[in-house]
């Protein structure tokens, strides 16, 4: 997987330009509500969403590319960039919550429960999680190789898993879940093209 963003992010840059998710505005109200104070955000890329937490929060990326490390250190100088995996990565300090952003559903099953585990240990008790995945309401959903339940090849070596709520409340089960929601996301690239596809979101509380 390292080897397919790498060359991405080398041939294309800020892949879906500058401006956050707005799942991300969505979690920063929340965390700013919360008088939450530190963010990690797991998957960082180039820095698109954690540039808008770093302007009040102390934030923290992990991102397993160094192409995008080195985009994401240009663009988001606030911010702290690692350069590892969100499967097996830790900080050495715990963080009041965690926004992963479209991360989740590129996994199967057991490397799904490695990163939720994952953030758990990086989270301090009572800490947030807001994670964003492919929801099974999008069109793309079925659309190729099934691999596992949900999970799709839909182009060679590459395959992404879509959500139900009950699955995603499954996967958050060791948490106590405070909200889950449906949201229609569009990216658009520097070149002007646009696609939209369904998100579906999970706020969830560590338990102490």
């Amino acid at each position: 997987m390292s080897e397919y963003w790498n060359q991405r992010f080398a041939q294309e840059g800020m892949i879906w330009g500058s401006e956050p998710s707005p799942t991300a505005l969505h979690a920063r109200e929340l965390f700013r509500n919360l008088k939450l104070k530190s963010v990690l955000v797991p998957g960082a890329g180039y820095g698109r969403n954690t540039k808008i937490f770093s302007l009040e929060f102390e934030t923290y990326g992990i991102e397993v590319t160094q192409t995008a490390v080195d985009l994401a250190l240009e663009w988001d100088p606030d911010s702290q960039f690692i350069l590892g995996s969100a499967l097996d990565h830790g900080l050495e300090v715990l963080v009041d919550a965690i926004y992963c952003y479209d991360v989740l559903h590129l996994f199967l099953i057991e490397d799904r429960r490695k990163l939720i585990a994952n953030c758990l240990k990086q989270l301090r008790p009572g800490g947030l999680l807001y994670f964003t995945c492919f929801s099974d309401e999008d069109l793309s959903n079925g659309c190729g190789k099934l691999i596992e339940p949900g999970t799709y090849e839909y182009k060679k070596g590459k395959y992404a898993h879509f959500f139900s709520e009950n699955d995603i409340r499954e996967h958050f089960s060791g948490t106590d879940i405070l909200e889950m929601g449906s949201y229609p996301e569009t990216l658009n690239s520097l070149e002007g093209g646009a696609h939209q596809y369904i998100l579906r979101y999970i706020v969830a509380q560590k338990r102490d």
